[in-house]
């Protein structure tokens, strides 16, 4: 079975966002669940090249049903795929992202996006000790190249207890740290789209080693393993 993201599949999306609702959905389904399952294999195979140059504990294909419950937006349907990718815990911090949705929507992310309270915490700590590893990941001409800078929501002064002034202010406010990386339909639908995106995920492993270092240490240095 070919591993590319089919071409139905971007068409599928431009008429389920004209028809999104249960009726035109119920009536198309079988057309989905085929699209689904071929892309199910695209990013099953992505998660076997991955793990090639990483532990991936768990990959994780969102379903196509919204939920509605708390949300103003009561359309049913997903107008995209959305699939996650897990690193082996606790060791292994951060996690991959793969999104397909028509009109150059689709993208990959990496990073971290909701890091819980004490994560947040150490990463910021280690930022004020410290910033010149992180720079040096971030100025990298291969990374910065494939990843840009720093996505995410951030805070706009300093967190309790950091100096505002700090030299790593940019760095320490911020309360997501992730990196995102965009693709259009074109790139979306080619052959070897899938090794693309695997290639890129290899080149955010030096980022992820140095954090994952930084999540499982005190600020000493010593394990918390």
């Amino acid at each position: 079975m070919s591993t590319a993201i089919p071409k139905e599949t971007l068409d599928f999306f431009k008429k389920l966002a004209k028809n999104n609702n249960r009726d035109w959905f119920n009536d198309h389904k079988a057309e989905f669940k085929a699209i689904e399952t071929k892309v199910k294999s695209a990013y099953n195979h992505l998660g076997s090249l991955m793990s090639a140059h990483d532990q991936i504990e768990k990959i994780k294909i969102f379903r196509i049903y919204r939920d509605v419950r708390f949300s103003k937006n009561k359309l049913p349907y997903k107008t995209h795929f959305g699939g996650s990718f897990t690193r082996k815990k606790p060791e292994l911090r951060g996690g991959y992202y793969l999104h397909i949705q028509p009109n150059n929507e689709s993208f990959i992310a990496t990073g971290f996006w909701e890091p819980n309270k004490e994560d947040l915490f150490r990463i910021r700590k280690e930022f004020e000790m410290d910033d010149s590893e992180m720079r040096a990941i971030l100025n990298d001409k291969m990374f910065s190249k494939t990843w840009g800078g720093f996505v995410g929501d951030e805070l706009k002064t300093a967190p309790k207890g950091f100096d505002k002034d700090h030299p790593a202010i940019d760095l320490i406010r911020m309360k997501q740290y992730i990196f995102i990386k965009k693709y259009s339909d074109e790139e979306v639908l080619q052959d070897n789209f899938i090794e693309n995106v695997n290639d890129a995920f290899k080149k955010v492993r030096p980022y992820f080693d140095y954090m994952s270092d930084v999540l499982t240490t005190n600020l000493n240095g010593e394990s918390l393993l």
